[in-house]
């Protein structure tokens, strides 16, 4: 048995967006800038890729979300305090006012069902699975097909994982370390390949696993 995720694809908000995208200002910010919040202006992504995050009272922080193309962000779309979006490439976002919200209806849409996903996915057992539908959820919304599998196009560190599935940096490395001794992932360059889902390795791994 092989487990899975369906990620809601966020084609049809892009397309729905592109009619007046050109319109709107611009702006742009190199990785781990932070992007401003205000209370009346939503950021579509352009190009590039941000996580939205809050922090507890220790410091631990806590991953929201991962947001690509054609993504709305800002604080109108939460009510948690902190709220913080972090730029995890170079990214280009335009300006979105709040007289024109209405026409991303469908980036509203994805915007929760995206995160309906990720809150599934954190709360699944045990870890291993957790992890594993964790990258195929990355692997659909910022990956590409490569020869050997699906590239997951996004620097992602041990830390960063573990922030959003809740577990230790520790964790996760031993998993990425097993995953990858047993074939179901490839390393390149830092970044994560996953093998195809027809791979007898990732059947017999996720048929069995009870970690």
């Amino acid at each position: 048995m092989i487990y899975s995720t369906s990620p809601t694809s966020n084609s049809s908000a892009v397309s729905n967006s592109s009619a007046f995208s050109g319109q709107l200002p611009q702006q742009i910010f190199t990785r781990r800038e932070v992007i401003p919040l205000q209370n009346d202006v939503l950021w579509r992504i352009e190009h590039g890729a941000v996580r939205t995050l809050t922090w507890s009272e220790d410091g631990t922080f806590i991953t929201l979300g991962y947001w690509g193309l054609g993504d709305l962000i800002g604080s109108p779309l939460s009510r948690v305090k902190p709220y913080q979006i972090q730029c995890l490439t170079g990214v280009e976002v335009s300006i979105v006012p709040p007289h024109l919200w209405h026409q991303d209806i469908n980036a509203l849409l994805s915007h929760i069902q995206q995160a309906e996903d990720l809150l599934s996915i954190v709360h699944r057992k045990p870890i291993s699975l957790r992890l594993w539908q964790f990258l195929v959820w990355l692997s659909e919304k910022f990956g590409r097909d490569v020869d050997k599998g699906k590239l997951i196009d996004l620097n992602v560190t041990h830390q960063d994982i573990a922030e959003v599935l809740n577990t230790t940096r520790v964790t996760v490395t031993r998993l990425l370390q097993q995953l990858e001794e047993e074939g179901t992932l490839l390393r390149h360059k830092r970044r994560i390949i996953l093998r195809s889902p027809n791979n007898k390795l990732i059947q017999n791994y996720y048929g069995s696993a009870v970690c």
